[in-house]
């Protein structure tokens, strides 16, 4: 499974780097076009257009390398009596219901749909990653209140 969620996640952020690469050369384009040069000292468009681009080439880089470390990133096969650690995909139940995990080195906050779960990515500026880490299996967290039950 670990190995199928990880080409997912690959696609998606290649996607998505793709979709904000585009919408970046838009916005350089505009922020450079003629049509787009103050006509007025209260003409803001050509200073919103290049704050808009500058902006954008700083996700587009920060999601290149949030791709490179996927790209690079090869996950441990743990067994269930393991600590989590990076790399781990970690099965947590609360309130009669399970939620499915991703420790990785980037890309926290993806959701990726995979074999009928939803995982969602932690890194490890995650206050839930800090707290998963190192965790056996059926051991509980406070808060948010989890228990660990499965590590693969």
């Amino acid at each position: 499974m670990k190995a199928r969620l990880l080409e997912k996640i690959r696609n998606e952020l290649r996607a998505q780097l793709l979709r904000l690469t585009q919408a970046a050369q838009e916005a350089h384009a505009a922020a450079t076009d003629a049509g787009s040069k103050a006509e007025s000292k209260y003409d803001t468009r050509n200073l919103e257009a290049s704050y808009l681009a500058s902006g954008q080439a700083k996700q587009v880089d920060e999601l290149a390398e949030a791709l490179r470390l996927f790209e690079a990133f090869d996950v441990t096969i743990s067994d269930g009596g393991d600590a989590i650690v990076m790399g781990s995909l970690v099965e947590t139940s609360f309130s009669s219901h399970n939620a499915w995990f991703l420790l990785a080195p980037s890309a926290g906050g993806l959701e990726i749909e995979c074999e009928g779960h939803e995982v969602t990515v932690l890194t490890p500026a995650s206050p839930l990653y800090q707290q998963l880490l190192g965790k056996r299996l059926g051991e509980v967290l406070n808060k948010p209140a989890l228990r660990v039950v499965g590590i693969l």
